[in-house]
C-alpha cells in the first residue's frame, strides 16, 4: 500500500449503513476492501466490494493492512473504535498518521443512555478479556458498572457468580441489540436473572449494574488474612461509601506508628467499624484493645469483625468520648480518626490518659483540624510527626489501567514524654 494513502476506521453499530453519517458512509460505499470480524461485516449489505474477515489475531491483521495493495481500504469497528477498540492497537503498530477515524456511538455509551445513568464514574469491564473472577473486587465497591458480557458468560451466569459472592446488592439491566429495530433492554433483579437460563440473549450484550441506595460494601470471604494492611474488603462495613473506613494503607502507616508491642494496651477512639482496633489486637496478642464507639450498628460490625479475625483480645465499647473511656486502663497507645469537629479538644483529654512513653495517632481530613491538633500535641512532643497522604489505587477499565483517588488524609503522631 502506498504509506500516504489513509486506512478509514469507520464505527458501526446495529442499525448497519442507516445509522452511519453520510461521509462514514460514502467512505464504505466506495471501499476497494472492507475490513473487519463477522459480526460488522453481517452489518453491510451484500456487494462485490472484497471483504477480509478477521478474527482475534490483530498481529496478523496490522500485517495485512501493512501489505495491502487495495488503495480504499476501510477497517470496520463496533462502536467507537477509539473506546478500548481496534484502532489504539492499529496505530501503535502502523502509526497514528497511515490513519483516519469515523467514530459511532459506543454500545456501551448507549446501554447508559437507554438506563439514563452517566457513565464517567462507572467500572467498565469485558468478559471477553477479563475473568470475572479477577473485577469481583472491584464490582464490590463499585456504584455502577458496565459489563460486555460474552458467550462462555452470558447474563444468566454473570448473575450466578455475583449472588455466588454475595454481591445481590445491585439491580440489572441487559441491554441487547442496541440501535436495531430489535433492541431490547431488560430490567431484572439479579436473583431473577440467574434463573433465566433458556432466555435466548444476544452474544455480546451490554450489561449495566446499579448499586441499590444504601447497600453496604459485603466483605471477600475467599481473602487471605494479613497482620495488618488488609485490603477494604476483608472487613464488614455499614455504608458503601468511601472515607469511614480507614484505607488499608493509610491503616499499615498508622499501626507502626503506634509501635505496638504483644502487651500493648490500645484505644481506638471513634473506632467505625473497627479495621484498626482488629489489626491492632492481631499484633498486641497478649494486650487487649478498647474501641470506642457511639454508633450501635458500627459497635455490633466491630464484634462482627473481630470475630471474623478470631480476635478475643479486643472489647467493643459503646459509648461517647471521653465519658466512655473513664472505666478503661490507661493505654499505652491511642488511635483517634475522624473528621468531626473538636478532635483537638478529644486528643487534648486522651493524652491526659495516655502512658509515659505512650504514643497518639490521629488521622485527620480537614487543614483546621490538623492545626488545632497540631498545637495540642506541639506542646507534648516537640517532635511531632505529620504526612499529608493522598492515594489514588489502580483499577483495570477494559484494556486500561485508571487510578482512583482516595480522600486526602493528615496523619499525625506524638509520643508522651517519660
Amino acid at each position: 500500500m502506498n504509506p500516504s494513502s489513509k486506512i478509514h476506521i469507520v464505527g458501526i453499530n446495529q442499525d448497519g449503513l442507516a445509522g452511519l453519517t453520510g461521509r462514514a458512509r460514502a467512505l464504505v460505499e466506495a471501499a476497494d476492501l472492507l475490513v473487519g470480524d463477522p459480526y460488522v461485516l453481517r452489518l453491510l449489505p451484500a456487494s462485490d466490494v472484497p471483504r477480509l474477515v478477521v478474527d482475534s489475531d490483530l498481529e496478523k491483521l496490522a500485517q495485512r493492512l501493512t501489505n495491502a495493495t487495495e488503495r480504499r481500504v476501510v477497517v470496520l469497528a463496533a462502536g467507537d473504535p477509539l473506546f478500548y477498540g481496534v484502532a489504539h492497537y492499529l496505530f501503535d503498530k502502523l502509526g497514528k498518521q497511515r490513519f483516519e477515524v469515523s467514530p459511532h456511538v459506543s454500545t456501551m455509551q448507549l446501554a447508559f443512555a437507554r438506563v439514563k445513568e452517566s457513565w464517567e464514574d462507572a467500572l467498565l469491564t469485558d468478559f471477553n478479556f477479563y475473568d470475572i473472577r479477577d473485577v469481583l473486587d472491584s464490582i464490590r465497591r463499585a456504584e455502577k458498572v458496565g459489563i460486555f458480557t460474552s458467550e462462555d458468560l452470558p447474563p444468566f451466569k454473570v448473575a450466578q457468580v455475583m449472588l455466588d459472592a454475595k454481591l445481590g446488592y445491585f439491580t440489572a439491566y441487559v441491554c441487547e441489540n442496541l440501535g436495531a429495530p430489535n433492541e431490547r433492554v431488560t430490567h431484572v433483579e439479579l436473583a431473577e436473572l440467574a434463573e433465566m437460563v433458556d432466555w435466548e440473549f444476544t452474544p455480546l450484550s451490554v450489561m449495566i449494574l446499579i448499586r441499590k441506595p444504601g447497600a453496604p460494601d459485603q466483605v471477600n470471604e475467599n481473602l487471605p488474612r494479613r497482620l495488618f494492611g488488609n485490603p477494604d474488603e476483608a472487613f464488614l462495613q455499614s455504608t458503601p461509601k468511601r472515607g469511614l473506613l480507614t484505607p488499608a494503607e493509610i491503616r499499615g502507616l498508622v499501626l507502626a506508628e503506634l509501635n505496638l508491642d504483644s502487651q500493648s494496651i490500645v484505644w481506638d477512639i471513634g473506632a467505625g467499624s473497627g479495621s484498626v482496633s482488629v489489626e491492632a489486637a492481631q499484633i498486641a496478642t497478649k494486650g487487649t484493645v478498647y474501641p470506642i464507639e457511639m454508633d450501635p450498628e458500627d459497635h455490633e460490625l466491630i464484634a462482627a469483625n473481630a470475630e471474623r479475625f478470631h480476635v478475643t483480645n479486643l472489647v467493643p465499647i459503646l459509648g461517647r468520648a471521653p465519658d466512655a473511656w473513664r472505666a478503661l486502663p490507661e493505654p499505652d497507645a491511642i488511635f483517634i480518626g475522624g473528621n468531626g469537629q473538636g478532635i483537638s479538644s478529644l486528643v487534648e483529654a486522651a493524652v491526659e490518659r495516655l502512658r509515659p512513653g505512650g504514643r497518639l495517632v490521629a488521622t485527620l481530613g480537614g487543614v483546621d483540624n490538623l492545626a488545632a491538633t497540631h498545637q495540642v500535641l506541639h506542646k507534648l512532643d516537640p517532635n511531632v510527626r505529620l504526612w499529608m497522604i493522598n492515594l489514588a489505587r489502580g483499577t483495570y477499565q477494559l484494556d486500561r489501567i485508571r487510578f482512583e483517588s482516595l480522600n486526602p488524609t493528615f496523619v499525625i503522631s506524638a509520643v508522651k514524654p517519660r
